[in-house]
């Protein structure tokens, strides 16, 4: 099957950037190299191109938007004001989740949902299925383009650009202003545990914007990153992954985002089930997990309790530059997941030595002032 391009290809391989696959896309995984593009987003700011992620709009009555996203969503929609952004999955019908999100509230008769590259048009036939009366699912990813800014200087370096005020965009939450004569939309989220922004314009805009961005962000240690730092900056913030953390059959709590599952007036798909599992534990969970030993984790590697049993497997792992270790996330047996319990990894076919941790790998600039 023929690679999706984003708008930036040619700008990508212009930087001498290495493409690779992803999700049916055509990729930068790195353009100077991934450990440095890392370290430079946790010490100084890194850009990513994100325009192959999915833009839907759901418009319509109160009541009927409600009616659907509680329904196919595990976070309470109702308690959402204007201009927050809400972290939350769609769930399918047996509580496994087609995809995690975030929810952008404009007003009450107007929300957007961001979706992963490879899940959108899934999202949006699983939202139309279920949408009823004046609501209206619209995917409108091919209108969009998105960009990332990460890093501890990219408020510096986005104020600097625009000419304006910045500090009052509160963690999670976005604003609309005009560049050029249109309409953006910038949030404040992020996807490294660093500080950062996500600016949603139309194509022409983005282009313009990536080249201006990286010359405006030279002198605040700004450059471009690819998706093998990406991928190793959210491990180190312990951000799940679909495909890995995350899938069509495990629920929102077995995949360690337990936090965004809420006790609701309208029940979600298997609301019972995952209740029940919120209360009472669910049978296994993914954790984080450090290697104690020499070695590397990756994912699908089996792991052992320290007296031979077979407790689970590995979802995801990498180096971390940061803190120059290996770490990973693993899914395991929900006795095996307390904080600092010993479990072995097996790395061919050596059992190695590691740890279950519980809290963030990196503590990096995030503006942790507002509940997700």
């Amino acid at each position: 099957m023929e690679l999706k391009i984003t708008p930036l290809n040619q700008m990508h391989r212009d930087l001498g950037a290495k493409m690779v696959p992803f999700g049916g896309w055509d990729m930068p995984v790195q353009y100077t190299g991934i450990i440095q593009e890392h370290l430079a987003t946790r010490s100084h700011a890194g850009l990513f191109d994100v325009s192959h992620m999915g833009e839907i709009f759901i418009t319509g009555s109160e009541e009927d938007i409600l009616s659907l996203l509680e329904k196919t969503t595990c976070n309470v929609i109702a308690s959402m004001h204007d201009g927050q952004v809400q972290y939350n999955a769609v769930l399918n019908e047996n509580g496994g989740l087609v995809d995690d999100i975030t929810v952008y509230k404009f007003s009450d008769t107007k929300y957007m949902i961001c979706s992963n590259a490879s899940n959108y048009p899934a999202v949006a036939k699983h939202l139309q299925k279920y949408a009823s009366g004046t609501c209206k699912v619209e995917d409108k990813s091919a209108d969009y383009h998105q960009l990332a800014l990460q890093g501890p200087n990219a408020n510096a370096i986005l104020e600097t650009y625009l000419g304006r005020e910045l500090n009052s965009l509160l963690y999670y939450h976005f604003m609309e202003f005009k560049i050029d004569g249109e309409t953006i939309i910038l949030s404040r989220t992020g996807y490294t545990g660093e500080d950062g922004f996500e600016i949603y314009t139309s194509i022409p805009l983005g282009l313009k914007l990536w080249k201006d961005l990286l010359e405006v962000g030279k002198s605040f240690g700004l450059v471009p990153v690819g998706l093998g730092a990406r991928d190793t900056l959210r491990l180190e913030a312990k951000y799940p992954l679909y495909g890995h953390e995350l899938n069509d059959e495990w629920s929102p709590v077995e995949s360690g985002i337990g936090f965004i599952v809420k006790e609701k007036n309208i029940p979600y798909f298997a609301y019972d089930r995952i209740q029940k599992e919120k209360k009472n534990n669910p049978a296994k969970k993914v954790v984080g997990i450090i290697l104690k030993e020499p070695g590397v984790l990756r994912e699908n590697f089996p792991i052992f309790s320290l007296d031979g049993k077979e407790i689970g497997k590995t979802t995801s792992g990498t180096h971390s530059p940061s803190r120059k270790e290996s770490l990973g996330m693993a899914m395991l047996e929900f006795p095996f997941t307390k904080n600092q319990t010993e479990i072995l990894v097996e790395i061919r076919g050596a059992k190695k030595q590691a740890i279950v941790e519980t809290a963030p790998f990196v503590k990096g600039s995030v503006r942790n002032n507002t509940s997700k």
